[in-house]
């Protein structure tokens, strides 16, 4: 692969490199908490998609720009140089997007793609639940059509990011107990805003409080609603979580940790340390340094493969998991090297010359704190693990006591 920018590319780095310069006042700076002010997010969105940066590889006519992989990766790539904080709509985009984009009718494309892109609407994913934890085929959520047509929600989704803010979700539910639990399955667009929804924000060791429960009583859906047919929501359900991975770390974009932002970080603090101090944290971060760009590089093949028509596979898993262990190896050396500053804080008026200033150890403290929740979101490392071993180095499977039983069998029995 040949790593420099073609002059197509080039030019169209250089195009977005000025945009973000001339709208930085209006597109704020990254610190290490998500900017979570609602109405400033929406609008920042909005510039990026009106110029034509946001949804790039989507097609035109769902509102995208028709782009490439690559582009894409440049915008992305841009603006972790700019330190442009992240769009409040990435999992609309990345996840919820492409599903109604495959999945969805024309009117639900109509309705509902290009304000998403906009932020008009942001979006989340309803998939987690209390009691299945990794196992997404295991939940629970019920939805019963009555005589009209309509679906009645009924159930609860945990760990579910911005639900807080969101319009719309995506909502997987069950909707036949008596098949096997992998076919019962259905899903749909749910308004959060609609009566019966109740959200409840869980509080981070962050500070923040980016992740929710959410509770259905009795919501009623339109069957138009619905994503896919009735009881091949898993089928709809691997697009999402396919595309989910690809977004966290199958792409070629760094999670959580820009490796150039760390070695800054390095090179200023790493002069004041002992020479003997130095050479670990050389190696330390030469480790990390060297799995980031393994794992970048990797996701522009595969971008390298989706430009070419292909479709995100498994291998996407790879490069996610890859990417949250050497995002935590960054953060841990990124905290490391701020020192006492790192346990008792600093503040303004610190007498010490090596004092990190308080915004600075917020920044690094804030995203080592938030960095676990990466090996959960997406699939958790175990389950990333499983899927490497099965369906790209031909592992046998797990085995599994559910097979040959329906979902109601399994509720019966605690399963």
């Amino acid at each position: 692969m040949d790593f420099d920018d073609t002059p197509d590319e080039a030019a169209w780095r250089a195009e977005v490199r000025a945009f973000l310069a001339d709208h930085k006042d209006e597109l704020g700076a990254r610190t290490g908490r998500r900017d979570l002010d609602d109405e400033t997010s929406r609008r920042r969105q909005a510039l990026l998609y009106d110029a034509g940066y946001v949804g790039v590889t989507w097609p035109v006519e769902a509102g995208g720009r028709g782009g490439t992989p690559m582009q894409q990766a440049i915008v992305d790539q841009e603006m972790a140089r700019a330190a442009i904080p992240g769009l409040i709509n990435l999992i609309g985009i990345g996840m919820c997007g492409p599903t109604v984009i495959g999945h969805g009718s024309q009117d639900q494309k109509d309705r509902y793609l290009k304000r998403l892109l906009r932020a008009d609407d942001v979006w989340c994913q309803l998939f987690s639940e209390p009691a299945s934890g990794s196992d997404l085929a295991a939940l629970r959520t019920r939805a019963v059509q009555d005589e009209q047509g309509d679906w009645h929600i009924t159930g609860q989704k945990v760990w579910t990011t911005l639900a807080h803010l969101a319009d719309y979700g995506i909502l997987l539910t069950r909707t036949d107990p008596d098949v096997a639990k992998h076919r019962g399955l259905t899903m749909f667009v749910v308004d959060l805003k609609a009566p019966g929804v109740s959200v409840r924000p869980l509080r981070q060791m962050t500070g923040g409080a980016e992740f929710n429960e959410v509770f259905f009583d009795d919501v009623v859906i339109p069957d138009s609603e619905r994503l896919g047919e009735v009881g091949e929501g898993w089928r709809v359900a691997l697009t999402t979580l396919m595309s989910e991975r690809l977004t966290l770390g199958g792409g070629g974009g760094d999670i959580g940790m820009n490796v150039e932002r760390v070695a800054e970080h390095v090179g200023g603090r790493i002069g004041a340390l002992p020479p003997d101090r130095q050479a670990l944290v050389r190696q330390d971060f030469g480790r990390a340094y060297v799995a980031t760009l393994g794992m970048r590089y990797t996701g522009y093949r595969l971008l390298t493969a989706l430009s070419k028509g292909s479709l995100p596979g498994p291998e996407a898993s790879a490069g996610k998991l890859a990417g949250t262990r050497a995002a935590l190896e960054l953060a841990d050396l990124a905290v490391r090297l701020l020192g006492d500053d790192a346990v008792y804080g600093a503040g303004p008026d610190s007498a010490r010359p090596d004092s990190a200033g308080p915004d600075e150890t917020a920044t690094w403290q804030l995203l080592q704190a938030g960095l676990p929740g990466m090996a959960i979101a997406g699939g958790t490392n175990e389950v990333l693990r499983n899927i490497i071993g099965e369906r790209v180095l031909g592992l046998p499977p797990e085995p599994r006591a559910d097979k040959g039983m329906t979902f109601r069998e399994l509720a019966a029995a605690g399963a």
